[in-house]
């Protein structure tokens, strides 16, 4: 059973690796409107294919010693890094929820919010091509997920869109300006079709508050004023991670503390 079980989390990892490898297209097309499917993988530098040899995860990243073989350009560590993120979490979402549906559909959740965060990253948006349908598909698929009810994630959509879209609306009453992007607001909507109402209101205090420490941290280094952009949809996405794997024992603590 043991070596069953490590074989599984072996292979959940490579996989995890093989996913990630398409996760780096969707991170370069999806802004730029581009096909996902179609044409395969290429240099964004001499546009030409890259043979399969060379689009090993992470291995042809090493022993290309991070260059196109065909011009010679230096290949972002990027490449490799998002790779290796999705092939751990692969690995611990098998680890802590065994091989389930339950793990496929965090999983899968899990893919989606590393490609909005590194497109958020990159360029300050968060694509309904990926949002909208998020919201429907996750919903759906957490209705073959024990741990969360369908009355939950159905107040988790209403709740995350709506707490984000009064503080956006609010903000803009306020400062005249646009302090928060629609992408947030629909992005924390399919959160919470994912997670419930407890994983929304757990993932905008991480994510406010990991936000505001990661804000004055990039103060403090550029000695910049408060007014200092930081894309949002990051902290959201790790503070919903973060949900998935500690959040009901940092709840029970929490409750813990306060009775006391």
């Amino acid at each position: 059973m043991e070596f069953n079980s490590s074989l599984i989390n072996t292979f959940a990892f490579i996989l995890g690796l093989c996913i990630g490898s398409f996760l780096n297209v969707c991170i370069y097309r999806l802004p730029a409107s581009k096909s996902i499917v179609h044409p395969r993988s290429m240099c964004p530098h001499c546009d030409r294919l890259i043979p399969f040899y060379d689009n090993i995860p992470v291995l042809s990243y090493v022993l290309l010693r991070a260059r196109c073989r065909q011009c010679g350009s230096f290949i972002s560590l990027r490449y490799p890094s998002v790779e290796l993120l999705t092939g751990l979490f692969a690995f611990i979402t098998v680890l802590k929820f065994g091989l389930t549906v339950t793990s496929l559909v965090y999983f899968i959740f899990i893919a989606v919010l590393l490609v909005v965060t590194f497109i958020d990253i990159d360029h300050r948006i968060i694509p309904n091509v990926i949002t909208l349908p998020g919201i429907f598909i996750f919903f759906a698929a957490g209705l073959f997920v024990p741990q969360i009810h369908w009355k939950d994630a159905l107040l988790g959509i209403l709740v995350g869109g709506g707490s984000l879209y009064l503080v956006a609306q609010a903000y803009y009453l306020l400062k005249k300006v646009d302090g928060m992007g629609g992408g947030d607001v629909k992005l924390l909507a399919m959160i919470g079709a994912m997670v419930g109402w407890q994983g929304v209101l757990f993932t905008i205090f991480f994510a406010s508050l990991s936000g505001t420490l990661a804000g004055l941290g990039v103060m403090i280094q550029k000695r910049s004023s408060m007014r200092q952009k930081i894309p949002f949809g990051p902290f959201l996405a790790i503070g919903a991670i973060c949900y998935l794997f500690f959040g009901e024992p940092i709840i029970s603590w929490y409750f813990g503390l306060l009775r006391g």
